[in-house]
């Protein structure tokens, strides 16, 4: 018989304790971890115990054992790595998928859980002025959506080049041309190298990370013209003309900078490619109006990636990928098996548009923040974070602090006279947990990226956070 819910009524309740307590301690407590890795591993690791523990004292003892270790990830005064921390309404909803405990693969055994994605689908292209009738799934991050957008990008390309993908693999198959943006994402290549593509092209950009359109249509057009010399030669792999897939970028990570989708897109059509946007956090722009022009025309690709982790502020993890042609969505990532019962209604089954046969019900949450912010809330959060950014860039400019990047969204990125300077006052502020900003290299020199992503940061905590790069660059000088 089922066991109902009386064995994990103790368990459950110490969870809610502990979580409570956890973000009761946001706005007071370090940010960073107390304790390393290392100094943590004698309260878990060790042999495996003969006997177990009650549900309840295993949480208890998980959750006191585990807090020095944690960063302060959902608190207000972290800036690194472009991390949301997690709205109400869709942390709620995650518990509340972790109880319901659904293999959310196929329509006919998880309706419901159908039903909510395909909806927070729909309202994430209306909200981000996306075309209507996109494919929608949802993925781990920002990386696997980038990797799903681009398997169905390789699909279409091939299948058009008369290639048969599903059958004869990628040997031998004709080559796609990959070009990115220079200052893209890393995780571009990445996805690229998972799908065995190889390392992409790349295309200069300007002094904030934007491609430069001129540059690519010179790009496009050395491709075709090589393409075409080696089809007169008989030397190509392929009849017809040269497949290419160009990846563009809504939000550099330093700063925060939108390629030119319009004139960027229309060059890349021209020379008939498929059209990628990485906007793990950069495609929240579009549902702000006096910020929607940052990502004007991005809606003519045909595939985009995001995280709603970043700016929507759900849990982890959740990744979003949306493909304008759902027939090249549905055969790179689809799967037909005798014992997997199809429901003929409806909009196909979720597992036809993510890698993962298994998988928890992601979307929920998604559709939990939609519903909890509306479009005009949605709105509002994109639109505070933003602002933060730019108190942050006037407040240092104004104690001496070089901000290297023009702050039009959620980006500051600044440094302190010489690399080795800007490193002190990076490892002053981690060691003395008011806020966390992360380093990172930027046009050659060291720097200190400071990423607005959470619901909760206010003026306070941008005050909070200025005082304390001016109290440590004080240290350091």
């Amino acid at each position: 018989m089922s066991a109902g819910a009386e064995p994990y009524r103790d368990a459950l309740a110490a969870a809610v304790r502990h979580a409570t307590h956890w973000l009761e301690s946001q706005p007071s407590r370090r940010v960073g971890p107390q304790q390393t890795a290392r100094e943590l591993a004698a309260a878990f690791d060790g042999p495996l115990p003969q006997s177990g523990m009650a549900p309840a004292d295993v949480v208890d003892y998980l959750a006191s054992h585990a807090e020095p270790g944690l960063m302060a990830m959902p608190s207000g005064r972290f800036f690194g790595w472009v991390i949301g921390g997690t709205l109400p309404a869709a942390m709620a909803a995650d518990w509340l998928v972790s109880s319901w405990d659904q293999n959310s693969v196929l329509r006919y055994a998880t309706p419901a859980i159908a039903a909510i994605e395909d909806a927070a689908g729909h309202w994430l292209l209306q909200l981000l002025g996306l075309p209507e009738e996109s494919d929608v799934g949802f993925v781990t991050g920002a990386t696997m959506a980038n990797f799903t957008g681009l398997a169905a990008a390789r699909w279409r390309l091939l299948k058009d080049a008369g290639w048969n993908l599903e059958r004869d693999g990628l040997f031998g198959a004709p080559r796609i041309h990959c070009l990115v943006g220079e200052e893209r994402h890393e995780t571009m290549d990445l996805a690229l190298r998972y799908l065995g593509m190889g390392s992409p092209a790349l295309v200069p950009a300007d002094s904030q990370g934007r491609i430069d359109a001129a540059e690519l249509d010179c790009a496009l057009d050395r491709i075709a013209l090589e393409h075409t010399s080696a089809d007169q030669s008989g030397g190509a792999q392929s009849p017809g003309p040269a497949l290419v897939l160009v990846c563009l970028q809504a939000g550099n990570l330093h700063s925060g900078a939108f390629d030119p989708f319009a004139t960027a897109i229309a060059v890349s059509k021209a020379h008939g490619a498929w059209v990628h946007v990485d906007g793990a956090f950069g495609l929240w722009a579009a549902a702000v109006p006096e910020l929607a022009g940052l990502t004007a025309g991005v809606e003519g690709a045909d595939s985009w990636a995001t995280d709603a982790h970043k700016s929507l502020n759900v849990p982890y993890d959740c990744g979003v990928v949306a493909v304008r042609d759902a027939q090249a969505l549905r055969s790179a990532m689809g799967l037909n098996a005798s014992y997997l019962l199809q429901d003929a209604d409806g909009s196909g089954d979720p597992s036809q548009r993510v890698p993962e046969l298994s998988r928890r019900a992601r979307g929920v949450p998604v559709w939990a923040a939609l519903r909890s912010l509306g479009r005009d809330g949605v709105a509002k959060q994109i639109r505070r974070m933003a602002s933060s950014a730019a108190q942050f860039a006037e407040k240092l400019s104004a104690v001496g602090v070089e901000v290297l990047n023009d702050v039009g969204y959620t980006q500051v990125t600044v440094a302190f006279g010489d690399d080795a300077t800007t490193r002190r006052v990076a490892d002053r502020l981690i060691a003395d947990g008011k806020v966390w900003m992360s380093g990172s290299r930027w046009h050659g020199r060291d720097v200190v990226r400071i990423s607005v992503s959470n619901w909760t940061t206010d003026a306070d905590d941008v005050a909070t956070a200025v005082e304390a790069v001016r109290t440590a660059v004080e240290a350091v000088r």
